[in-house]
């Protein structure tokens, strides 16, 4: 259950850590701009675009994650593969953002159909079994 409750801590704190490269090159477009800080991500262009859109998925790909790590908590219905998709979800969202960053488009799409199969297969796994 521990892998469960660390893997749900960390993939909430996922949008929080991608927005470290958003404010780097904020900070390169003339400095951070405090006081409207979205308008200047939307100026960002390049590596910046891509960093603010994948702190944005990173948002985006939450809340089915956490639905299903606390439904497998809520059921008691906690196995080992359960956490193996967990621990895969964390690792999938990281490669994303790395690809996004890297503007690999294809294979980033591809690791994000990856990492929305974690959760979804979670659910499954749940609703077969209840």
């Amino acid at each position: 259950m521990s892998v469960l409750l660390w893997c749900l801590l960390i993939a909430g704190l996922l949008p929080i850590l991608a927005k470290a490269p958003v404010v780097y090159f904020q900070n390169r477009d003339r400095g951070y701009d405090n006081k409207h800080p979205r308008a200047q991500q939307q100026r960002l262009t390049g590596i910046g675009a891509r960093a603010v859109a994948g702190h944005y998925n990173a948002y985006e790909a939450f809340p089915l994650f956490a639905a299903a790590v606390l439904a497998t908590l809520a059921t008691d219905a906690v196995t080992e593969r359960s956490m193996q998709l967990a621990v895969a979800f964390i690792v999938l969202r990281v490669a994303y953002h790395v690809l996004y960053l890297l503007n690999a488009d294809k294979l980033r799409s591809l690791v994000w159909f990856f990492a929305l199969l974690c959760p979804v297969l979670m659910l499954a796994q749940l609703a077969i079994k209840f």
